[in-house]
């Protein structure tokens, strides 16, 4: 009963914030003003609280721009962990538009959406992010591509890279920023989160977003390690490959060093 009670208080509180917020995200969208990258910052940390989501920072977000930021993907709960700390856009595959909330959520956080099969748009897509990473924005990519378990950084994609090459022409200093970040769900009301609340750290596809959800809510107390690696720079003459290979190496690392409690 107190447990429901909570998530119910939580849930207006949620709303009440939507309410006063949504007008001023709307406006800051239509005239593309800056407000609008802050907004969702605001209302990330409302609804980490309101979920449970505890987030702690190791490290610290790179000053430079523009700036790509490179993380491991493991569910939904990461747009809300990430977006708490920084003021960021994302880069998500075209059929988030749709999704029920998280759609709507996506729209109105600014998101870059892509349509990967359908290349000839890729040029438009790709000047669109380069666009936004030369006007000062933070970028987040997950070069995975996909959602993981949550245990382990996928295989790192080289081709969503491109995103960085493209915007390198752009920059003042013909140089883009990409810093590796790793997302560790690491405990269940403070102790270490063992395999029976793995499910908790990734969504799975065959579990029902609002199951989930209410799952979440109902520990309401989930801790998440955010770790913000070295920085590594892009320029004219970089590789493609073996720029992924170092991000990806030391999202791994991150990744890794947390799960294991160091």
């Amino acid at each position: 009963m107190i447990t429901w009670l909570r998530i119910a208080i939580g849930l207006v509180v949620l709303l009440a914030v939507t309410l006063v917020l949504l007008p001023i995200q709307l406006v800051g969208l239509r005239f593309n003003l800056k407000v609008r990258r802050y907004i969702p910052r605001l209302w990330h940390r409302v609804a980490c609280r309101v979920l449970g989501l505890k987030v702690r920072v190791h490290g610290t977000l790179e000053r430079s721009r523009p700036l790509l930021i490179a993380a491991n993907h493991a569910s939904w709960k990461d747009i809300m962990v990430l977006g708490s700390i920084a003021d960021v856009v994302y880069i998500a595959k075209s059929e988030v538009r749709g999704w029920p909330v998280f759609g709507i959520l996506a729209r109105l956080q600014a998101t870059i959406f892509v349509e990967r099969e359908q290349r000839q748009k890729t040029g438009d897509q790709v000047d669109e992010i380069a666009r936004r990473l030369a006007d000062g924005e933070i970028v987040v990519l997950f070069p995975e591509g996909t959602t993981s378990d949550g245990n382990q950084l996928l295989e790192v994609k080289s081709s969503l890279f491109g995103a960085a090459a493209s915007a390198v022409p752009h920059a003042p200093e013909g140089v883009v920023h990409i810093q590796p970040v790793s997302i560790a769900y690491t405990g269940v009301h403070g102790m270490a989160m063992g395999r029976y609340h793995r499910p908790l750290a990734a969504w799975p596809g065959d579990i029902e977003l609002l199951p989930h959800l209410l799952g979440i809510a109902r520990e309401g107390a989930v801790d998440v390690d955010v770790d913000f690696g070295e920085r590594v720079d892009y320029t004219r003459t970089s590789n493609r490959k073996a720029v992924s290979r170092t991000v990806g190496g030391r999202i791994r690392a991150m990744l890794g060093a947390r799960l294991r409690g160091r």
